[in-house]
């Protein structure tokens, strides 16, 4: 599923690999998009200086709707497709499992989302919960102001993947009775026009989360996987993670964990590190070795030379660089 602004790039990957094409299925389609609200009025922003940025995605919930609004959920149960296996595209870690599926068959589970148990480095994101006798999907944005203890992880245990595996059928039947579902709960994001600039018209976007479906499908199911099924990377945090010795990258695709227990916790200065130019710069060499490292903070601007090791819990204070070869931490 792509947005408008993804489609194009997208596209001129998955082109390139004529393994990936079924007759009579397309590459890809569109989720649909929703105008921005003025937070001061709650009426449809405008922007003339960017039209486009009056519009937003509606969130990756949009994917049911989705599917049957452009025709893709009877293209697939056309071709005899029964299961989907849907992941967000910055989980290095999502692989289809056929050991998944076939457990969905027999069991004849209609939803399952794929949970792990949480650890520090699950800062942004949701976690399952019990509400009114159901297992829900609880996001950071659905938190109440002053409540702390949404990243505590030893009250809750699991961690939302993003990785969820769908009966095509059981969706048909439930849009046959209602177009809208499955019912998922609205997620109210503040933010700007302009996510660039901080000082355009504050705004609400709208959206829902896929995983929040567990929710309201009869016979939804959560599975406890592996954490080898979820490298999700969504700042430069975690892409210093994936790049390090912290994962192995095998030759049939898989990100390998290297490390032992959780994994390290990475918090870059946003300042310096949030840009990817910016992160690239500091790390001329590479990263350095995360293996062994519990914890890996760094505040100012800090540049690091080749075969740095960072070991437990390492902290680095900048300005200045790091010679090749330093050993941080312990």
């Amino acid at each position: 599923m792509n947005s408008a602004t993804t489609r194009g790039p997208s596209l001129d990957v998955l082109r390139r690999y004529d393994g990936l094409r079924v007759p009579g299925v397309p590459l890809d389609f569109l989720q649909g998009r929703e105008p921005k609200i003025r937070a001061a009025d709650l009426q449809p922003v405008r922007w003339p200086a960017n039209p486009e940025l009056e519009w937003c995605p509606p969130g990756h919930g949009d994917i049911y709707t989705a599917l049957a609004a452009s025709g893709m959920l009877d293209a697939l149960l056309g071709t005899g497709l029964c299961y989907a296996f849907v992941s967000n595209s910055d989980n290095l870690g999502a692989l289809a499992d056929v050991r998944i599926a076939a457990w969905l068959a027999a069991e004849q589970v209609p939803f399952a989302l794929e949970a792990v148990r949480g650890t520090p480095a699950d800062r942004k994101g949701g976690h399952l919960a019990r509400y009114q006798g159901r297992v829900v999907l609880r996001e950071t944005a659905q938190v109440p102001d002053g409540d702390t203890s949404f990243t505590d992880v030893g009250r809750w245990l699991w961690f939302n993947t993003n990785n969820i595996w769908v009966d095509l059928r059981a969706l048909k039947e439930l849009q046959a009775a209602d177009p809208a579902a499955p019912a998922l709960p609205l997620i109210v994001n503040h933010k700007t026009v302009d996510p660039r600039d901080p000082a355009s018209t504050p705004v609400i976007q709208l959206e829902s989360a896929m995983g929040a479906a567990i929710g309201s499908i009869p016979g939804a199911r959560a599975i406890h996987v592996p954490r080898s099924r979820f490298a999700p990377v969504k700042a430069t945090d975690d892409l210093l993670v994936v790049r390090s010795d912290a994962y192995e990258l095998t030759s049939d695709g898989h990100m390998r964990p290297s490390f032992e227990g959780p994994g390290p916790v990475v918090t870059l200065d946003k300042d310096f590190y949030k840009l990817l130019p910016d992160f690239v710069q500091r790390f001329p060499a590479g990263p350095p070795s995360l293996r062994r490292c519990r914890r890996f903070e760094v505040e100012d601007d800090v540049t690091f030379g080749a075969g740095v090791v960072a070991v437990g819990d390492a902290r680095v204070t900048g300005p200045r660089h790091i010679p090749d070869g330093e050993v941080i931490g312990g």
